[in-house]
């Protein structure tokens, strides 16, 4: 169910608030939706990080230190490719994801009482 004309001017105000009020916390909130962790990303970059770490040591004991550096270097990045989140593309306000949070109980739950709280209004 879309909202209102009333309710959106209500929203958009509470956004405007809430940026004047705390900006930072509003940029981190707007930003929590939008990415997320891979489990892709997080297996690439430990074998990644492994790699490296293998090279570092390798090097090292073999005192070829430019591999030890570009050991360092490897494991390093493998270590960044598994910390980093990934951004989703979002399509507007996230139309995928309010389909897929409408099915949850919580959400439900939410609307429910969203709706009573709606028809008690004068």
């Amino acid at each position: 169910m879309p909202l209102s004309e009333r309710e959106q001017k209500l929203l958009e105000q509470l956004e405007q608030q809430l940026n004047a009020e705390d900006p930072h916390f509003a940029t981190s909130m707007s930003e929590a939706g939008a990415s997320r962790f891979s489990t892709t990303r997080l297996v690439a970059g430990a074998v990644t990080a492994a790699v490296g770490l293998g090279a570092l040591l390798w090097g090292v004991s073999q005192q070829f230190i430019w591999l030890g550096i570009i050991g360092f270097i490897v494991m390093a990045a493998g270590v960044y490719v598994a910390t980093s989140r990934s951004r989703q593309p979002t399509g507007g306000r996230g139309h995928d994801s309010a389909a897929a949070k409408k099915n949850s109980p919580f959400m439900a739950n939410l609307e429910q009482r969203w709706e009573e709280r709606r028809n008690q209004e004068p």
